[in-house]
C-alpha cells in the first residue's frame, strides 16, 4: 500500500481527494536518482525553466551501458517518479493560480501517478553521473527514464493549453 503524503502535501480549501485502487496496475523500475539543491517542497522551483541550478542524474551501474552516446545529445527529457507527492488529488487548487482545475489539466506533482518530465540540458558526463540545467525535482528524487530531446518532434509551438491563456 502506497504511503498517504496527502497530508504532508496539505489538502487545500476546494480541493478534493479520492480513495485510489487497492492494487497497482504495473511496476517499474528506477533506473538511478536525481540530486538537487531543493529539500523541502517549498523550496522546488515551479517549473523547470524557473532555475538554472546545475543538477546531477545519478545512473545506477547496471543501467549505465545505456547512456552510451547520449553525450551526443544537446537536451534530454527526465522522466521521474515525485514519491513525495499525494495520489490522490482529482481537484485541485495551486497557490499561485488561487483557481480550482482538474489534475489532468495541470502539470502538479499531485496526480494517481506522479510522474514528472523535464527537458533539461545536459552539461556533461562523468561515468554514470550527467550534470544537467532544467528541473524541479527535490533531491533523491528516483528516476524512471531517460530519451534523447528531438526539437523536430518534440516542440510543438502552436500548443496552448486555454484556461493558461486566458489569465494573461
Amino acid at each position: 500500500m502506497a504511503k498517504d503524503t496527502t497530508k504532508d502535501f496539505g489538502v487545500w480549501d476546494g480541493e478534493k481527494t479520492v480513495e485510489p485502487p487497492a492494487q497497482p496496475d504495473a511496476g517499474v523500475y528506477f533506473i538511478g536518482r536525481i540530486r538537487t539543491p531543493w529539500k523541502e517542497r517549498k523550496d522546488c522551483p515551479k517549473n523547470a525553466k524557473e532555475s538554472d541550478a546545475v543538477c546531477t542524474v545519478e545512473v545506477d551501474l547496471r543501467w549505465a551501458d545505456g547512456l552510451k552516446d547520449v553525450e551526443t545529445c544537446s537536451h534530454l527529457v527526465l522522466i521521474y517518479w515525485m514519491d513525495k507527492a499525494p495520489r490522490t488529488l482529482v481537484l485541485q487548487v495551486p497557490g499561485h493560480y488561487g483557481v480550482q482545475r482538474g489534475t489532468f489539466a495541470l502539470r502538479s506533482p499531485a496526480r494517481p501517478n506522479p510522474i514528472a518530465m523535464s527537458v533539461v540540458r545536459l552539461l556533461k558526463i562523468e561515468g554514470n553521473t550527467l550534470s544537467v540545467v532544467g528541473l524541479d525535482c527535490l533531491d533523491g528524487t528516483p528516476l524512471l527514464d531517460i530519451k534523447p530531446y528531438f526539437a523536430s518532434t518534440d516542440s510543438v509551438p502552436d500548443a496552448t493549453v486555454g484556461w493558461h491563456r486566458a489569465k494573461d
